[in-house]
Formats: C-alpha cells, sequence, structure tokens
C-alpha cells in the first residue's frame, strides 16, 4: 500500500506544479497588446498581484519565452520604480495606465540598480523580452487590454 501512496503523492504534486503557471507557481493570463490600426499580439503573462511577487518579479531567471512575460498589477495606482539587480534577462517594460494606454516603454539591463520609473502614476507594469514592443509595431499611446479578473485580483 505504500509503494501505491508515494506514487499518488507524486501524481499531486506533479500536477499542482504543471497548474501554477510560470516560474514560482505564478498564475498566467493572456493580455492583448493593440495599436489604433488593428494590429494586435497576444502574450502569456504571469501574474506578479501581491507585494511578494512584484518584489521577485522575473529575478534570476535566465530566459523568457519571446510571447511572454510578467504583468505586475498593483491595486491602484502607483509610481513605485523597476530595477534589474537580480534579473540576467534584458527586459522592456510599458507601464500602463488603469485604462490600459501604454504611459512609456523602457529598455532594461541586466543587473542594473538603475531605477525605472515612467513621467506619471501608473497601474501595471508590463516586462517583456527587450526590445518586443518594437519587434511588434507597438508605441506609447498603444494600449494593453487586461482582463478584468486580473485587475480586479491585485492584492496589497
Amino acid at each position: 500500500m505504500r509503494p501505491a501512496f508515494a506514487f499518488a503523492a507524486a501524481l499531486i504534486l506533479a500536477s499542482a506544479a504543471a497548474c501554477g503557471g510560470g516560474d514560482g507557481g505564478l498564475v498566467t493570463a493572456t493580455v492583448v497588446v493593440s495599436d489604433g490600426e488593428g494590429q494586435r499580439a497576444e502574450l502569456t503573462v504571469e501574474l506578479a498581484r501581491t507585494p511578494a511577487e512584484r518584489s521577485r518579479g522575473l529575478s534570476l531567471r535566465n530566459e523568457l519565452p519571446e510571447d511572454g512575460g510578467m504583468l505586475f498589477v498593483y491595486p491602484d495606482e502607483t509610481e513605485s520604480g523597476f530595477w534589474m539587480k537580480d534579473t540576467f534577462i534584458p527586459l522592456s517594460i510599458a507601464f500602463i495606465a488603469e485604462g490600459g494606454a501604454i504611459l512609456d516603454i523602457q529598455a532594461m539591463e541586466p543587473l542594473s540598480a538603475e531605477l525605472h520609473r515612467p513621467p506619471g502614476p501608473y497601474r501595471y507594469g508590463l516586462e517583456v523580452n527587450q526590445g518586443w514592443f518594437g519587434r511588434n509595431g507597438f508605441a506609447v499611446g498603444d494600449r494593453v487590454d487586461v482582463p478584468e479578473a486580473v485587475a480586479a485580483a491585485a492584492g496589497e
């Protein structure tokens, strides 16, 4: 009976790990980036909704899928900054307003302590591989559609 229990426990743990999303078991969602001319791109993003998740971010990662990223979700507008102290991947970040408009896009270099902030308050930060926005034709003023359930799930 013990071997069967051990096998069942291993199966449950493997299933739980597979359902968690990306690194660290974060939940994932799909966001759509679009411009005013009908250009659209979907990204599968890990959600950083709590202070601990936002603090860890993409630290200690060696790679990020081309159509992946991390969406930092704040319960209210913030002016928090981002840095790359323990992050090995060159990233771009879009700072996004409550309604989904991209306010600013900045390139961030690996392992840098430089603080990145937009000119004003924002509600979301979207980190992707460096240059993704430009390669896909997106710029400041374009939109990121964040699912309503994601917006409502930010923890403090």
